[in-house]
């Protein structure tokens, strides 16, 4: 079962250390399911992550900045 952790736990399971908080991990149905009821961790489902860039003034002008430059067919 994915889940993402919550928190960073400390010590180790099987050898390595715990996913950081924000991580997400695989792991068996039963030990996951105990993590996300005691709030430890959330259950992930088949999500997509995705991102956006934020609408600034600076990200505007450098894109008009570069229309601006870009040629025009059959110009040199």
């Amino acid at each position: 079962m994915r889940i993402r952790m919550n928190i960073s736990m400390s010590g180790t399971r099987n050898g390595e250390d715990w996913p950081p908080a924000g991580e997400v991990v695989d792991l068996p149905t039963g030990e996951a399911q105990h993590l996300v009821a005691s709030g430890i961790a959330s259950e992930v489902g088949d999500e997509v992550e995705t991102a956006t860039a934020p609408d600034t003034a600076e990200t505007r002008e450098s894109t008009s900045t570069r229309k601006t430059a870009a040629k025009k067919p059959g110009t040199k």
